[in-house]
């Protein structure tokens, strides 16, 4: 009987990528993706600068100067533009290259996970066994849904890093769903809800100490380009909101209470502050946790003598380093390009091309308009595209698709877990730390 072979994962974005032609003329024409929408309005008033410099200069009026202004500038203001776009691109790489190490750290963890948490033997030891072999009363199928939840937790870090990189709080998000496993709500006392898709509404909130619960949903929308505001603090949030645990502090009453007065009331405040946490971390301590949970039962140590070193120390270890992706992509979202190097960029940028027309408006009469025109667009545009990448997590059409990304690696996890053979039943001994005695 003939065997059906499995249908691989494709990758057609990938393989269109590869195979697109070159075009130069249908680019150049293009409208959409390109910057023109960014600078249309800025260089339409330098335009119409322009356009006002040769109306007076065709009634006779002294607008012109002498050639010798505009080269001082336009040495300074190249030199600018060139450090704005390469910072900005720079930006965008370290933001590309970070979470594509992340993605390949999640991609090793759900291997390792998937192939050395195994059940210890059931069977009698054979004599003369090196080493003490465990027991355990957990099943396969009971073992098979706990890796199953592990490589989920191992899914949903990055789908956390995505949206806490967005200012998205909570858990009530569309693509959450069949990524964060059950038993995580469960053991946070908490529920999923589904109402949400694009928007950054209402922080993941604590009430206590001990259980977690999703703060009361509001109706306000996110943009990448739109920070929301705290009532009661009247602060700007920022690009990576947290998980905000409230502390239990005794209502204070609405009016003042007089320093002098018969009645005498008692405030008790907690010695904390209030504490935050971002999602991902506390998603990076659930997946440390369950790692303990294979060494301690046993489930690492089968897998040979030197399983304590390639097993549970390993899988720590690229913990680890998801989460130092994680800090890098915030870093790169929390330290912006400073506001007074800006500022003076665009100040250069449009004395250069104001003083423009006066130079030109002597040799080219009108025919300088479109040539100032041209020479404003290509500034502008610069400057437009540097601004357009600084912040690559956003949701505009030229930052990082961070969508496809981590919707490429839950079809790779969806697909290990539904299809992929697991590493088998662990072998007899391990390595109990007392060397060759």
């Amino acid at each position: 009987m003939p065997t059906t072979r499995r249908k691989l994962i494709s990758r057609r974005h990938l393989r269109k990528a590869r195979s697109r032609d070159y075009s130069w003329l249908p680019d150049v024409f293009r409208v959409k993706n390109s910057i023109i929408g960014r600078v249309f309005g800025p260089v339409l008033t330098v335009t119409i600068f322009a356009t006002l410099v040769a109306y007076a200069k065709s009634k006779g009026k002294a607008v012109t100067l002498t050639n010798s202004v505009t080269p001082l500038l336009a040495v300074v203001v190249g030199l600018i533009l060139v450090f704005r776009n390469g910072t900005s691109y720079d930006r965008y790489y370290e933001g590309r290259k970070s979470f594509g190490a992340l993605t390949a750290q999640v991609r090793n963890l759900s291997r390792m996970i998937w192939v050395n948490v195994a059940l210890p033997p059931t069977d009698d030891a054979p004599p003369n066994t090196k080493g003490k072999t465990p027991t355990t009363t957990v099943t396969a199928a009971q073992l098979h849904r706990t890796k199953a939840d592990a490589l989920k937790l191992c899914l949903a870090f990055s789908f956390a890093v995505k949206h806490y990189l967005r200012e998205e709080d909570g858990l009530d998000w569309d693509d959450y769903a069949g990524v964060i496993p059950d038993s995580f709500y469960k053991a946070h006392g908490m529920g999923p809800r589904r109402s949400r898709k694009s928007s950054a509404a209402a922080s993941y909130n604590a009430v206590t100490d001990a259980a977690l619960t999703t703060s009361p949903e509001t109706s306000r929308t996110a943009s990448p380009d739109k920070h929301l505001t705290s009532d009661s603090v009247g602060q700007t949030l920022t690009a990576t909101k947290r998980v905000r645990v409230k502390r239990s502090v005794d209502k204070l009453p609405g009016s003042r209470t007089p320093l002098m007065s018969s009645e005498h009331r008692t405030i008790n405040f907690n010695p904390y502050t209030e504490a935050t946490i971002p999602l991902p971390l506390i998603l990076a301590h659930e997946i440390s946790r369950m790692l303990f949970g294979f060494r301690k039962n046993g489930f690492l140590e089968t897998v040979g003598p030197a399983g304590k070193l390639i097993g549970a120390n390993a899988m720590n270890q690229i913990v680890h380093g998801m989460v130092e992706q994680m800090t890098n992509l915030e870093r790169i979202a929390n330290t912006p390009i400073p506001k007074s190097y800006s500022i003076h960029l665009k100040q250069c940028v449009s004395l250069y091309l104001f003083a423009l027309p006066f130079t030109l408006i002597k040799e080219l009469g009108w025919a300088m308009i479109p040539v100032v025109t041209v020479v404003a667009f290509t500034f502008m545009g610069i400057e437009g595209i540097a601004d357009e990448i600084e912040m690559p997590f956003g949701l505009d059409d030229a930052d990082l698709p961070l969508d496809r990304y981590c919707s490429d690696l839950k079809e790779e996890v969806d697909y290990m877990i539904e299809r992929l053979p697991e590493g088998g039943r662990g072998g007899y001994g391990y390595d109990d730390g007392e060397g060759d005695d």
